[in-house]
């Protein structure tokens, strides 16, 4: 299906979502733990600073693949 097809609900219709049954494990977790504001935000934090630290290896691979000359070799034709 391409953009164009893709159906948008109209606003007079009601759109109902079922309850994901792994969010409701997730959250019956949670409370059972009992995790508190400042441990959630520490996860947080952590999940932003294992994207930051896997952008940062993309990064150097990017350029150390940037700085390498191009291989092979150039033949002039007539």
């Amino acid at each position: 299906m391409n953009m164009s097809e893709k159906s948008t609900p109209i606003s007079s219709e009601q759109v109902t979502y079922e309850r994901c049954p792994c969010l409701e494990i997730v959250g019956a977790i949670r409370q059972c733990l009992g995790i508190s504001p400042a441990a959630r935000q520490h996860l947080a934090n952590s999940r932003v600073e294992f994207l930051k630290a896997i952008r940062e290896v993309l990064n150097e691979r990017i350029e150390r693949l940037s700085s390498q000359p191009p291989q092979g070799t150039k033949v002039a034709v007539e």
